[in-house]
């Protein structure tokens, strides 16, 4: 069973005690998901903080509420990043500026960087290929040629040379707990989860979310990715780890706890997915053509994107693990059930 002891999330600004030197906060996000969840552990003369949100003016300034306020004006003295997303890495160089240690998984700091540096005022050629590809919407897929793309470097403040890294197998001391690093995979490539080995916390980052699924997907920096395959090994992997008593710490909605049957649902929630996708191309489709067998709703234009790279994702798991072939027909590629 999986349970919620906070009915409600901590207004902005303001912060719940979760468990002993450990509290959470909520930070507005500009989209759909519209907040991320961040932590802090208090180690006595300082904080540790999981995750930062954006870098804009809205959520530095709920930070610095945040740091008068809940964090009784301690510096934030270590940085933590789950993953490499913007949501979840945006200040992070914002705070080592001022003097924080930033710690994350290496593929994540790498990822993070490269994409902050990669600044585009128009999307790249091979980049509309790709959706063409996909079979975005010619509406879709008009507009993307004309739009300056979104960019990390948006919202993500720079981040300076050097990190410490965060590996699998490793412990963290952390908010006067030790703490198990084991990494996930999917969703962000080498996502960082924490396992405290005193009590019965886990910190899941967006790899351990309750009632959403994070958003798997394929794009244009690896095409022929299989994230999907990824993200069952991860989940099958951290299975065994999970215990019905854990307070799960999510990076986004409520603290959960029933970690077990959130893991099985996590899993078969993509097989499901899998098999009504088989049904569904029996005759030849593109990924755009997919979004209801996968989805079970309407897909309206600001997630649609999101939608697009996550149905190729499992399209490309089907090709890739003999279940179905592949075809580049008239631009775009058609999937077919075997």
């Amino acid at each position: 069973m999986i349970r919620y002891p906070w009915a409600e999330p901590p207004e902005l600004g303001k912060a719940i005690e979760v468990a002993d030197g450990v509290l959470w906060m909520r930070l507005p996000l500009p989209m759909a998901l519209d907040h991320v969840n961040v932590y802090a552990l208090d180690h006595g003369t300082g904080w540790t903080i999981i995750d930062t949100g954006f870098d804009s003016k809205k959520t530095r300034a709920i930070w610095e509420t945040i740091l008068a306020g809940p964090l009784y004006g301690k510096p934030v003295s270590r940085v933590i990043g789950t993953h490499h997303h913007p949501d979840h890495i945006g200040l992070a160089g914002w705070f080592q500026d001022a003097g924080a240690e930033l710690a994350m998984p290496r593929t994540a700091w790498l990822m993070a960087r490269m994409l902050t540096l990669d600044e585009q005022p128009a999307y790249p050629s091979q980049s509309i290929e790709f959706y063409k590809r996909a079979g975005m919407d010619d509406a879709m897929l008009a507009k993307r040629r004309n739009d300056r793309p979104f960019n990390f470097a948006d919202c993500v403040h720079q981040m300076p040379l050097g990190f410490t890294r965060l590996q699998e197998g490793g412990t963290i001391q952390m908010g006067g707990r030790r703490w198990t690093i084991r990494m996930g995979n999917g969703h962000a490539p080498e996502h960082a989860t924490f396992w405290s080995e005193d009590d019965n916390l886990v910190i899941g980052g967006d790899q351990l979310l309750p009632s959403i699924s994070p958003n798997i997907g394929v794009y244009p920096t690896e095409p022929d990715a299989d994230p999907l395959a990824e993200w069952l090994e991860a989940c099958e992997r951290l299975a065994p780890f999970a215990r019905t008593d854990h307070l799960v710490l999510g990076g986004h909605k409520l603290p959960f706890t029933g970690l077990p049957k959130r893991m099985q649902q996590l899993i078969e929630n993509h097989h499901g997915a899998l098999k009504r996708l088989i049904v569904h191309i029996a005759d030849p489709k593109r990924a755009g053509d997919c979004f209801k067998p996968l989805f079970k709703r309407e897909i309206g234009e600001g997630v649609y994107g999101l939608a697009l790279v996550e149905s190729l994702a499992h399209l490309n798991h089907l090709h890739q693990t003999g279940q179905a072939t592949r075809e580049l027909r008239d631009g775009a590629y058609w999937f077919q059930a075997v």
